[in-house]
């Protein structure tokens, strides 16, 4: 469980990663050296699954994104592990997410402009296995992007 000193070290560590121990312990109200052994364990118990480069994929070039709602044909054997397993090995597939409901999986994929879209979705999602059905929502605006958690 996490005590409210975690929350602290937690939430100045969300905002600042890259600061300096001593900065973010000072920030946090501990010493460098709690604060180090607290991330320590918040690293060991899979709180704090590490650190990532977000890279901005229009700046890459890619315009697109489409978010597909697929129902798969539940009625084959290992469905949801033979499309998922093929969905991974789209590179344009940035996101898999699972349901319980009508729509049994939600793929985020992106593109660099509609032909290309057009190329990936002809070429290679309409191949993968056991779609039933398959929904493309196009992107129009992200309103909101947060990762920060409310700590």
């Amino acid at each position: 469980m996490l005590d409210d000193t975690d929350r602290r070290i937690l939430r100045h560590y969300q905002a600042d990663p890259d600061s300096p121990a001593t900065e973010l312990a000072e920030r946090a109200g501990v010493t460098a050296s709690t604060l180090t052994r607290r991330l320590e364990r918040l690293r060991e118990t899979c709180v704090l699954k590490g650190v990532r480069g977000v890279i901005d994929w229009h700046a890459l070039g890619y315009e697109v994104e489409v978010s597909l709602r697929v129902t798969l044909d539940k009625t084959q054997p290992r469905a949801f592990d033979t499309f998922i397993a093929a969905a991974r090995e789209v590179p344009e597939v940035l996101e898999i997410q699972t349901f319980l409901g009508q729509v049994d999986v939600r793929l985020a994929v992106i593109a660099r402009d509609m032909a290309h879209y057009q190329r990936i979705y002809r070429e290679r999602l309409l191949d993968l296995p056991h779609i039933q059905d398959i929904e493309a929502l196009m992107h129009v605006a992200r309103l909101k992007d947060e990762e920060t958690l409310p700590l």
